[in-house]
């Protein structure tokens, strides 16, 4: 197991984004900093759990734990450059970008669809996005462990990598867009999907070659963005499945 020790060591590391399968704290404990990696772990979706000494002492050995310690995930990640080599074997590529999806749920939920409508690769934003926790891989129902996934630092540099290398960027709004189901996919595509109360950021839309919308009837004018991706991407697949 990959351990992170001591209240400090583990609060710093939550707080910058680390990806943390469980935190545990020696029960009966109280002070600030525990209070804070409680709040900070409840805030990122990680699991935090008061256990007693004697299984403390079965997860480590290490003399000096300050009763805290936090287990990372072990989450494979890929370059940009390796997930465009992998898209570009297909006869169609096909990249899923995350634009600060935030909620775990979600996140699980897509990377489950992602791998079902054979997504080549996931790209995550490296700020304001959900950790890939033990919520993320049970809600994938363990497609987190197969989808390629890669996390980058300015997503609009990202766009024109991608852009340079012959893909067309098409980002899901509900402003100045097309209906989805008017486009032909069969293009090397980089799926653009956004924030679950905001959506795509504009800067992230205004590098997209085209915008794409949903039609609503009802009184809601969004979907959940996991059960929009869905729709999205099996749209995708459906427009493609001549050449399976």
């Amino acid at each position: 197991m990959n351990l992170i020790i001591g209240r400090k060591p583990v609060l710093e590391a939550i707080n910058s984004g680390e990806q943390i399968d469980q935190v545990y704290i020696l029960y009966g404990q109280k002070g600030s900093i525990l209070d804070a990696i409680r709040i900070a772990s409840k805030k990122k979706g990680i699991k935090c759990n008061e256990i007693p000494l004697e299984k403390l002492k079965a997860i480590t050995i290490h003399p000096n734990t300050q009763g805290v310690v936090a287990i990372k995930l072990e989450q494979k990640y890929y370059t940009l450059n390796e997930i465009i080599s992998t898209a570009k074997r297909s006869t169609y590529p096909l990249i899923l970008i995350l634009d600060s999806i935030q909620d775990t749920h979600n996140l699980g939920a897509i990377l489950r669809t992602a791998d079902c409508s054979g997504v080549d690769g996931v790209i995550i934003t490296k700020h304001n996005s959900a950790p890939v926790n033990d919520t993320v891989a049970k809600t994938s129902a363990g497609a987190a462990g197969y989808v390629k996934m890669c996390v980058v630092n300015n997503l609009s540099q990202t766009m024109k990598e991608l852009r340079d290398n012959g893909f067309w960027i098409a980002g899901s709004s509900l402003d100045n867009s097309k209906d989805y189901a008017g486009v032909d996919y069969k293009i090397p595509l980089a799926l653009v999907v956004g924030n679950e109360e905001k959506g795509i950021r504009k800067l992230t839309a205004d590098n997209c070659d085209f915008l794409i919308n949903i039609p609503m009837k009802g009184k809601i004018q969004s979907l959940n963005v996991s059960v929009a991706t869905g729709i999205l991407l099996f749209e995708v697949l459906r427009q493609r499945k001549d050449i399976f």
